[in-house]
């Protein structure tokens, strides 16, 4: 019995998706879970796309990329994977694509931020979880300690 079918991952293209992809790859293999990564955009011309019907912004094409990139090296590990970018509030969109998509679990990395860091800044992970009845498995990822080329 499959205790998943399908698991979204929401990917913020940051050192935070190794955090979850190290859970999700072997909980997906475990159960035969298929993947559902999604990137959302939430700059002004992501949010803007359809309104205008711009072209692809180049930090679109990166997202794109980058999504494309996670999906070949998880179905080199065998698994079942599908991508999705989305544009606009990060919350309201991966509710939404879980729901679109079927999946029956979604699965985050957390930044970790303490509770007056998150009232200042909002949470995607707040927003996700008061927005869904689908079990939320939340990874602490990530750390504080930079990553190659950020500043």
């Amino acid at each position: 019995m499959t205790i998943y079918r399908r698991i979204l991952v929401p990917l913020e293209n940051s050192r935070y998706d190794e955090a979850i992809l190290e859970h999700v790859g072997p909980l997906a293999k475990m159960c035969s879970s298929s993947l559902v990564l999604i990137h959302v955009a939430d700059g002004w011309a992501a949010r803007q796309a359809d309104s205008f019907e711009r072209r692809e912004s180049e930090e679109m094409r990166k997202d794109r990329e980058y999504l494309a990139s996670v999906a070949r090296a998880l179905e080199a590990e065998g698994l079942d994977v599908d991508a999705v970018l989305a544009g606009g509030d990060p919350g309201k969109e991966i509710v939404a694509a879980a729901e679109r998509e079927g999946c029956d679990l979604i699965a985050m990395a957390t930044h970790g931020h303490g509770l007056i860091k998150d009232v200042i800044f909002g949470t995607v992970v707040w927003a996700v979880r008061h927005k869904t009845n689908l079990p939320v498995l939340l990874v602490r990822g990530g750390g504080d300690e930079e990553t190659p080329g950020e500043a």
